[in-house]
């Protein structure tokens, strides 16, 4: 028996709830699976998991051992690494994840520009808007909105980014300008939604949390759609600053309402703590790190243009 190869498929298998899991993840045929922690366990002496009708549970003995694998194996990567030069030149694969919108504008633009700079490293970029543990998803850096839980892992903070308010010249020309949240009421608006409705729309006024509730001519699941039916006239919008950004630099939107926008979030770069990170890494925040930053401060600074000097080409209420 590999015992290396026992404990990655053990590991497998707990990441992704079940031996049917392991299967898939490794390749390999579900017996061979089954088979690998049932030889582990022999070997042992000691049963590792309680195989439910519906998920895998560790024993106490398995949540040990689980943890020691976990150790070993990350020592041996680390110790592969080091002869094969990962850690005297960047090199090999790096795995990053970052929301979708802002993954699609902002990080892999540079992205680009890392792989070209840096042609031994390759990039897997996964773009999801949900939040994945990155050991086991076996994820190398992500890219976070929002304040951030207690953990382990180092958090580079970037910049931050704000939900606002916007809307088309045109529209406001036709509709009038909204003075306070409240207008919105009456207003059409495009809600930003998927399977279930989301038709209030919060906003700071006096320090306080409110909210409206907006009459919703159209609504959509993607940001870029909603920043497409704002230019296009169709209504307000509620966006995160980065969406609008665009839109805002051409023109095509305003931001408005400005003195109501919630606060606003932090973005961080995060990864794992180790004692010798690798060079692939350490390049990549250094090299994106600087850039998002430019570009978060060019996104805020843009955002929080004042709406005023084209109210007088609007004719309100």
């Amino acid at each position: 028996m590999d015992r290396f190869e026992a404990m990655r498929t053990l590991l497998a298998a707990v990441d992704g709830g079940s031996l049917s899991a392991a299967s898939r993840s490794l390749r390999l045929p579900l017996a061979t699976v089954s088979r690998r922690v049932s030889d582990l366990e022999a070997r042992l002496g000691a049963q590792l998991l309680v195989r439910t009708s519906r998920r895998l549970q560790l024993t106490d003995e398995g949540v040990a051992y689980t943890a020691a694998a976990r150790r070993i194996l990350d020592e041996l990567d680390d110790a592969e690494r080091t002869v094969s030069g990962e850690y005297r030149a960047p090199r090999g694969e790096l795995a990053v994840t970052a929301p979708i919108t802002f993954g699609k504008l902002h990080v892999a633009p540079i992205v680009h520009e890392f792989l070209t700079v840096y042609p031994d490293v390759s990039v897997r970029l996964i773009l999801l808007d949900g939040v994945i543990d990155l050991a086991e998803a076996h994820i190398d850096i992500a890219l976070r909105i929002g304040h951030l839980p207690d953990s382990a892992l180092i958090a580079r903070r970037l910049g931050s980014v704000r939900w606002m308010f916007c809307a088309s010249p045109d529209y406001l020309d036709r509709r009038g300008m909204p003075r306070h949240p409240a207008d919105l009421a009456t207003h059409d608006s495009i809600a930003f939604e998927g399977l279930q409705r989301h038709r209030d729309w919060p906003y700071i006024d006096g320090g306080r949390s409110q909210s409206v509730s907006i009459r919703s001519r159209f609504s959509v699941n993607t940001a870029d759609a909603v920043i497409g039916a704002a230019s296009a006239g169709l209504g307000i919008a509620r966006v995160m600053s980065y969406q609008a950004a665009t839109s805002i630099g051409c023109g095509e939107t305003l931001p408005i309402l400005n003195d109501y926008w919630p606060a606003s979030m932090p973005v961080h770069l995060l990864y794992g703590a180790r004692q010798h990170q690798p060079l692939k890494l350490s390049a990549f925040v250094d090299f994106v790190a600087p850039r998002l930053q430019a570009r978060l401060i060019k996104i805020e600074g843009m955002s929080s243009l004042t709406n005023l000097p084209v109210e007088k080409s609007i004719q309100t209420d």
